[in-house]
């Protein structure tokens, strides 16, 4: 299972870095993905890094603003998140699936496992 952290309370056009890690197994082997889930909503997908790093957007809003990172070294992944906005207040969590797509299929958020506690952000002034 995941630990997430680095949530908190952010003014609007602010950044936070999250970071998700693990001491149950070797992140490398996987591919990391980010979600989030705002109060009365289903968790929603924002962005996977695969094992080679390479990167899926898995929604559109968050472009040009949060980006993935991984540090296999550290068995730790990164979400980097600026020019926040009220709308991105919500509980965000990491899970790790073998592959973020196949071809054209994007990984459904079923096929992820090992889910943490999530880290809350807030976005507000």
């Amino acid at each position: 299972q995941f630990v997430e952290s680095g949530g908190g309370l952010v003014q609007p056009g602010g950044s936070l870095r999250l970071s998700c890690t693990t001491s149950y197994f070797s992140v490398e082997r996987y591919s990391i993905g980010w979600f989030r889930q705002a109060p009365g909503e289903d968790h929603e997908g924002l962005l996977c890094i695969s094992t080679t790093s390479d990167i899926i957007y898995l929604k559109d809003s968050v472009k040009g603003r949060f980006t993935i990172s991984r540090d296999n070294a550290e068995n730790t992944a990164y979400l980097q998140m600026n020019n926040l906005e009220p709308e991105d207040t919500a509980v965000y969590y990491c899970a790790k699936t073998y592959r973020c797509a196949a071809g054209t299929r994007i990984t459904p958020l079923y096929e992820y496992d090992a889910w943490g506690q999530g880290t809350q952000v807030t976005v507000s002034s």
